[in-house]
């Protein structure tokens, strides 16, 4: 079974069905490439899934070590470049709960991070910057 169904709706917006939950998703092409923006253009998923799935790996270490990361919050940042089209970097900052984290805990956090599957399957060349603001 798929994970994931999509339709074209035409206007080039996709529309995109998760098929476990029936969750759903619509796309739009970004206003420099034909579309309105009025979306999550498939790049912006991209970077986004990115942050995600880092924040996941670092919520599982932390779970299963009685932190809390609840109320962490990220900040995105993509930039494409021209030619080819793709994505040359994702900048993100995880602004990170004012807590008392040891030195230890920000270390292994920050390593889970960087073990993300999303970022270990996006292309060398697209530069991936974690930043973490940790609140004293």
């Amino acid at each position: 079974m798929a994970t994931v169904t999509a339709k074209y709706l035409g206007n080039l917006r996709v529309e995109c069905t998760h098929t476990q939950s029936g969750a759903k998703i619509v796309t739009d092409a970004p206003t420099d490439n034909h579309g309105k923006g009025e979306a999550f253009s498939p790049t912006d998923l991209c970077a986004t899934s990115v942050a995600a799935c880092a924040m996941t790996i670092m919520g599982i270490y932390a779970q299963e070590h009685g932190i809390d990361l609840a109320g962490t919050e990220i900040e995105i940042t993509k930039a494409m470049s021209a030619n080819p089209r793709r994505i040359a970097s994702i900048d993100i900052v995880f602004h990170m709960p004012a807590h008392p984290f040891s030195e230890k805990e920000k270390t292994v956090l920050e390593r889970a991070a960087h073990t993300c599957p999303v970022h270990m399957s996006l292309h060398p060349e697209v530069k991936q910057n974690f930043v973490f603001d940790w609140k004293e």
